[in-house]
């Protein structure tokens, strides 16, 4: 995958005002969403951001990649300014397909790549495995009922519930595959234009909220 003949560098959005502590605040705000499951933390940056695509995933992106990462990009995410923004600030590799990443960022409206696709690792390497972040319409602390996720599991007092809207509507189906082959498995990254909400393939989206 590589920028298309007319894009020019000059015209693309600055990263981080400061590298090392926009990374930094935004790299804490990822871990706090995955050592605590489905509670939405908001991403505070200056980055100029791509026009494709949530701007709280284009700042994780920018945060967590390097040159040593591979990442995939949905179809609307690759035809736009957004692989070339990321790979001319953090040197990452752009591929073709779901299987070869380390990264995937999906956009509001693309299909998402079945998580079975997506490196796993192995049991021997589990951190060998890919990492999501899909862009959704709505994600949201919720009561619990209503079509809530109820979630369970490392990092959860209770349970904690979430209401999100913008997941195909096996992503339940998928995400129990995923949390069964642990502890191989894809992390998660949920977001919208503000917030993320971690999922880590160590939390359960439980049966009841998956039947309501």
């Amino acid at each position: 995958m590589s920028a298309t003949p007319t894009t020019s560098l000059s015209a693309l959005g600055a990263g981080f005002s400061s590298e090392a502590l926009g990374s930094q605040g935004v790299f804490r705000a990822v871990l706090r969403a995955l050592s605590q499951p489905g509670a939405p933390v908001a991403i505070v940056h200056d980055a100029e951001v791509p026009a494709t695509g949530h701007a709280a995933s284009a700042a994780v992106l920018l945060a967590l990649l390097d040159s040593e990462c591979t990442l995939w990009l949905s179809p609307r995410l690759a035809a736009s300014q957004a692989g070339v923004w990321l790979r001319f600030h953090t040197g990452c590799v752009l591929v073709e397909a779901p299987e070869q990443a380390r990264f995937a960022w999906v956009a509001a409206g693309d299909a998402m790549p079945a998580l079975a696709r997506l490196q796993r690792g192995s049991d021997e390497y589990p951190d060998q495995s890919a990492t999501c972040v899909i862009d959704v319409a709505v994600l949201a602390p919720a009561v619990e009922g209503a079509g809530a996720w109820r979630l369970a599991g490392p990092g959860i007092r209770s349970a904690q519930h979430l209401h999100v809207a913008g997941l195909p509507e096996d992503f339940c189906a998928q995400w129990a595959d995923n949390h069964g082959a642990f502890p191989r498995g894809v992390d998660v990254v949920l977001a919208t234009a503000t917030h993320i909400a971690g999922m880590p393939r160590t939390t359960c989206i439980e049966p009841s909220a998956v039947e309501a």
